[in-house]
């Protein structure tokens, strides 16, 4: 493991020891793995060539839009080689939250999340992308099966 020395101003330094309470890390080399982990992830996958990836896809939507719940669920039928798994729950009597977890190429995951979150009702929406280490694979079973 190697020992990095950093400087930063006063103010910087503050608002860093607030995140690190904030967010509850013990220590500020954690703090400081873990976003350049994150940063380093998102570099990885904004690269021009589409990377194996994992992803969690968000979207709170209104369930009274007419057919919107059904198409919803036949997009995730469409790309069901990429959809592990979802979850539903009722925020509201007009509001669901929606949440998949998605596999495969990063520019395939992104376009099916856009595609989603582009549909009419879907109120707000959002994708994490986690690059999957080169040659790694995602092993699954699916019961039944």
């Amino acid at each position: 493991m190697q020992r990095l020395t950093i400087s930063m101003d006063d103010e910087l330094a503050a608002a860093f020891e607030a995140l690190i309470v904030r967010k509850g890390y013990a220590n500020r080399s954690e703090a400081i793995r873990d976003m350049l982990r994150r940063e380093l992830g998102e570099m990885e996958l904004a690269a021009s060539a589409p990377q194996p990836c994992v992803a969690v896809l968000s979207y709170v939507y209104d369930h009274h839009e007419r057919q919107l719940s059904s198409r919803l669920t036949d997009l995730q039928h469409d790309h069901h080689d990429m959809t592990v798994a979802t979850m539903h729950a009722h925020l509201s009597h007009e509001d669901c939250i929606e949440t998949a977890i998605l596999r495969g190429s990063s520019a395939d995951v992104e376009r099916f999340a856009q595609e989603v979150v582009a549909q009419t009702g879907v109120r707000h929406g959002h994708v994490h992308l986690v690059p999957l280490a080169a040659g790694a694979t995602v092993r699954y079973r699916r019961l039944g099966t």
